[in-house]
């Protein structure tokens, strides 16, 4: 099946590749080489499936004194763990160590070509933490980074001690809604991406209220890896990232999470993977997210809900301030 994928996506490329007359700037690698990160990125080595894979990540000390505690940065699936930059220095002023990697299969780390699973990259993670002594986490995490978060609380409960949900997706099971579809129809259209195209679809599909140059960074780090040689192996490992979302819901878990837990809501945020595979006649009824962040805290012993009016699926960066603020403060709460 994986040889299947990438053959697609080889193919697809050429196609594109005859369409598209090569770009004026050097691509970048698939592992984001050429893309600045704010921090000194770290690797970390994990052997699996017969390879080796190297996951990157930040550590950032604490500026002044430490507080004793770590945060963990999980981010989403369309981004650098780079994007957590402005969060990253609240929490390091705050007195926290910051650790915040990127996940395998996603940013600067190895993109395998086997399928991803949440169950993996949270035993990757604490992996991570364990080369890093490190014993217990507060945890920040942003859209998909929310579906592994909830099953690290779940692997791990012992490891976390308290949680923020910034605009997470997997409120819903995405299943009742969309259809299975293949890998090679995915590839096909993900390999059409062009930077116009993919910024248009984050300002609609996010709902943001940032400018559309706000998200120059974005666009370059999704983009400029059409050209490599690898960037078959890139969409094939993007994906799977998809496939994961959708065959692995966490729904019926986050109610089983007895840890302190956040959700930070956009009020506009009404992302919903899938949306567009689904019938016509259910789409309106996903991606209500607010709705679903309210029902779900209901069901759980410490879970609490923060809206972010006029703010989209990026609430971090549409309102950084305002972000950094309740972070810090609800991961302090009775310390």
């Amino acid at each position: 099946m994986q040889k299947l994928a990438l053959a697609a996506a080889s193919l697809a490329l050429l196609l594109h590749s005859w369409a598209n007359p090569a770009q004026a700037e050097e691509p970048l690698g698939i592992g984001l080489e050429g893309f600045a990160y704010p921090y000194p990125v770290h690797m970390f080595v994990i052997p699996e499936g017969g390879e080796r894979l190297n996951m990157a990540y930040m550590d950032v000390a604490p500026e002044g004194d430490s507080n004793g505690r770590t945060a963990l940065l999980l981010h989403g699936r369309n981004f650098p763990s780079s994007y957590w930059q402005a969060t990253i220095k609240a929490l390091a002023a705050d007195g926290y160590r910051v650790v915040v990697p990127d996940q395998i299969g996603f940013g600067k780390s190895s993109k395998p070509l086997t399928d991803l699973h949440f169950d993996a990259l949270a035993r990757n993670t604490a992996a991570l933490l364990d080369s890093l002594g490190i014993e217990t986490v507060d945890i920040v995490a942003h859209s998909m980074g929310g579906m592994l978060a909830t099953r690290f609380a779940r692997s791990y409960p012992g490891r976390l001690e308290r949680m923020v949900l910034a605009a997470p997706i997997g409120l819903e099971d995405y299943r009742l809604y969309v259809p299975p579809v293949t890998s090679e129809r995915l590839i096909e259209q993900e390999a059409k991406v062009t930077p116009d195209s993919y910024r248009r679809w984050l300002m609609t599909a996010y709902e943001l209220t940032l400018p559309p140059e706000a998200l120059d960074p974005y666009v370059e780090a999704r983009t400029r890896i059409r050209g490599s040689a690898e960037f078959p192996r890139w969409l094939v490992a993007y994906v799977n990232s998809y496939q994961m979302i959708w065959r692995e819901p966490v729904a019926a878990e986050i109610p089983l999470l007895t840890q302190p837990v956040l959700f930070l809501m956009g009020e506009k945020d009404h992302v919903a993977p899938g949306r567009d595979m689904a019938p016509e006649a259910l789409r309106g009824k996903m991606g209500n997210n607010v709705e679903l962040a309210r029902e779900l805290a209901a069901k759980m012993p410490k879970g609490t809900v923060e809206v972010f009016e006029g703010t989209g699926h990026l609430i971090h960066l549409e309102a950084p301030q305002r972000f950094n603020e309740s972070v810090v403060s609800f991961l302090n709460e009775g310390r």
